[in-house]
């Protein structure tokens, strides 16, 4: 049990927390391409993500794994990304900070959805069930690929100028 929940119950929480993460975070990527703030869609987003990585560390495990490894990584990141947003208002260099470290958090978030879907998805298992043959392999190329061309262009538009406090 874990948070008087059962293992597959606890697993479903954390499954559909990382759904909503994925999905706010890319509400918050296309706002970020139309120069949009979207700060309610933007506090889902790294709420979430926190949460996924957090309760990620809850699962039974009796040594170091990459979903470990790459919890740490993602906490990391989000450290940086909620203060370059929160403390730093996005300011100056802060704003492309937030971006790439948002940006880091939410490819994270993907790259182990794609490696789950590998896992657990029957007709996609057979094509890699080692996770490492050609299929899988090109499916996070093309993740890679896709979350730098966006970011790219997310740093290059989101100018949140509007997200300092008001002053009077």
């Amino acid at each position: 049990m874990i948070l008087g929940l059962s293992i597959a119950a606890f697993t479903k929480l954390h499954v559909a927390i990382s759904l909503i993460g994925i999905v706010s975070g890319l509400v918050v990527l296309y706002g970020m391409l139309g120069a949009q703030r979207m700060p309610g869609w933007t506090a889902l987003f790294l709420v979430t993500t926190v949460l996924t990585s957090v309760t990620g560390f809850m699962f039974p495990a009796v040594t170091l794994t990459p979903a470990a490894i790459f919890g740490a990584i993602s906490l990391a990141v989000l450290a940086v990304a909620l203060l370059a947003l929160y403390v730093f208002h996005a300011n100056g260099a802060w704003r492309w900070i937030y971006v790439v470290t948002a940006l880091i958090a939410l490819y994270l978030n993907v790259f182990v959805l794609v490696v789950q879907s590998f896992q657990k998805i029957a007709f996609l298992h057979p094509l890699a069930p080692n996770g490492s043959e050609p299929p899988f392999l090109v499916a996070q190329t093309i993740v890679l690929l896709t979350f730098l061309w966006l970011g790219f262009g997310a740093v290059r538009k989101f100018h949140p100028e509007a997200m300092a406090p008001a002053r009077r």
